[in-house]
């Protein structure tokens, strides 16, 4: 199963769900985080620049062989594996050969694809089986959905405050279900702060982004 999360604006908070949703995973079943974006392996508490990554394997070519992406893993935790974004460009000739991949493995697969996903990230997001749009109720994150060449599958709703837009005004704009809500919550921004969200998942994170077939905490 392969699920991209991505927002059309920034700072909406698909880093963290994405970090979450393999945290979640990784409790059932072999999961990996693949980084699209940069940020997922510090929310995940690996910083790890140096490490050759996506980028590098789009970069060298039809010739390196599909089992190359294995070697770029770094073990996170238990069922656990960060594929980073290495440095430099994401070329987008391979993109879409990428995405198969991830889609066809044999793991959970989880992918931050970052925010209005250029043409390498949208290729394999168009590969996801779940392609999550994160977004606030906000006019102007929705308005930021112009332009963007996807299409959600689904859409998850960080809940903030008084709001005049609602779940069925958001469903509405995207063309796609509110599957998921995630209260805007002091105990999540502690925890992602703090580099705990590995470790310590907030159990409403948790719920919000529960594997399906998983057991409710």
């Amino acid at each position: 199963m392969l699920t991209a999360y991505w927002a059309a604006k920034g700072g909406v908070g698909a880093t963290v769900l994405a970090a979450a949703h393999a945290v979640a995973s990784s409790a059932h079943r072999h999961t990996v985080a693949a980084d699209l974006d940069g940020d997922l392996g510090r929310a995940l508490g690996v910083d790890a620049p140096d490490h050759h990554g996506i980028a590098d394997w789009l970069r060298a070519g039809a010739d390196v062989p599909a089992d190359a992406l294995d070697r770029l893993l770094v073990p996170v935790g238990p069922d656990l594996w960060l594929l980073p974004r290495g440095r430099g460009p994401l070329p987008p000739e391979r993109a879409g050969v990428l995405g198969r991949l991830l889609a066809e493995a044999p793991r959970e697969v989880v992918v931050d694809a970052g925010t209005r996903p250029g043409a390498a990230a949208a290729a394999v997001v168009r590969h996801a089986h779940r392609s999550v749009l994160v977004t606030r109720a906000c006019y102007l994150a929705l308005r930021r959905l112009e332009g963007v060449d996807l299409a959600p599958t689904e859409v998850a709703l960080v809940l903030e405050g008084e709001r005049a837009l609602g779940p069925q005004d958001v469903a509405g704009v995207t063309g796609a279900p509110v599957r998921t809500t995630v209260d805007v919550h002091p105990a999540i921004a502690r925890a992602v702060d703090a580099g705990l969200l590995r470790s310590r998942l907030p159990r409403r994170l948790a719920r919000a982004v529960r594997p399906s077939g998983a057991t409710p905490a």
